[in-house]
Order: structure tokens, then C-alpha cells, then sequence
């Protein structure tokens, strides 16, 4: 199985380009979304710790912006409450698609955690940074305190780039990015089936 993951700044178009490449992805971020709907032994600690903010279940997003904006180690607790369940899922997504010839991984804060593995193809999205911020800018819950803090918490982009495999430029339309990721998926396979 070729573990494809890929990397980028906030709203560099990492879902996008993960779903083009038509194989299994696990998305961090879908999974974050269906914990704060679905998981209620998350819920209560994150209750218990901000009863001020995190009020009912579901749990709202607007809450934690708010408990974040109030006090900037709020972040690191729902954090450290949310990712051990997240690399669970993981590890079950991983375990259920063993037999995939592809897959790919999205996960924003992937090489922070030390997620990655050796052989693991590195895939960087390359995108303007006009066009990250007119992104982030129409997010539902736009807030620059809480993007200050998780752009803290990305590793330096830079470094990143340096350590990918392969860089994909993000700033075409989409049947050119379609066109694009379909290359490079063939190359990755090709490079990998003949080393």
C-alpha cells in the first residue's frame, strides 16, 4: 500500500487535491467534525474543562473558537483531547484499507505528530498566498486569533516543502488540477512499483 500524504498551509486546497487522486482518503478534519457531532465521552471533557463555552451536544464549533479566543492554552487541551481519538480512527482506517493499492492521508498537523512513516510519498500543495487568504477569509467562522494560533501550530512551511517528494502547484482551474494529480499519481506508481 502507497501512503500518500499530503501537506500544505491552512486552506491551501489539501482536501481538494486529496480527493482527485480517486483512492481512499482519511481527512482529519471531516473526522474532528464528526467527533464534536458524535462522540459524547469528548463532549463531557471538554465540558468539564470549559463549561462557559462548551455547553450542549453536539458540540458547536463557535463554542471552541470562543474558549480559544478567550484564552490561547484552550487549544492546546482540545487538542490533546481530540487527537488520540483521531489517530485511533486512523489506525482503524488504515487497518480496513491494508489492501488498497493507494491511499491518502490529509492531515494538517500529519509531520508535528510524527504521523508520517519513512517510505510515506510526501505530496506539498504549492498555492498563492492571495489565493489561501481569499479562502480563508469566506470560512463560515473566520477569526484571525484562532488562525494566528493554528498557523503557530503548522510546522514551517518551508521545511515542509523541503522534506515533500513531490511538489503540485494549486493554482489552476480544476480540470487542470484533475489533470495534474492524474500524472502524478501515475508517477508515484510507476516510481514505486519499479524500485
Amino acid at each position: 500500500m502507497i501512503r500518500v500524504c499530503v501537506l500544505g498551509s491552512i486552506a491551501s486546497g489539501k482536501s481538494f487535491i486529496s480527493k482527485l487522486f480517486n483512492c481512499p482518503i482519511f481527512n482529519a478534519d471531516k473526522e474532528v467534525s464528526d467527533i464534536y457531532k458524535k462522540d459524547k465521552s469528548c463532549f463531557r471533557k471538554l465540558n468539564k474543562k470549559f463549561p462557559d463555552y462548551v455547553k450542549s451536544f453536539p458540540i458547536r464549533k463557535i463554542e471552541l473558537i470562543n474558549a480559544i479566543s478567550s484564552n490561547n492554552k484552550s487549544l492546546k487541551f482540545i487538542s490533546s483531547t481530540v487527537h488520540p481519538i483521531v489517530r485511533k480512527r486512523m489506525r482503524k482506517f488504515l487497518k480496513e484499507k491494508k489492501n488498497s493499492k493507494m491511499i491518502v492521508l490529509d492531515i494538517p498537523l500529519l509531520l508535528e505528530n510524527k504521523l508520517n512513516k519513512k517510505n510515506d510519498v510526501l505530496v506539498f500543495i504549492n498555492t498563492q498566498k492571495k489565493i489561501i487568504l481569499a479562502r480563508v477569509r469566506k470560512r463560515k467562522y473566520y477569526n484571525k486569533i484562532i488562525l494566528r494560533y493554528l498557523k503557530k501550530n503548522q510546522s514551517n512551511l518551508f521545511e515542509k516543502r523541503k522534506l515533500a517528494n513531490y511538489v503540485i502547484d494549486n493554482n489552476f482551474p480544476p480540470n487542470i488540477m484533475k489533470h495534474k494529480v492524474n500524472l502524478l499519481k501515475k508517477r508515484i506508481l510507476y516510481e514505486r512499483n519499479s524500485s
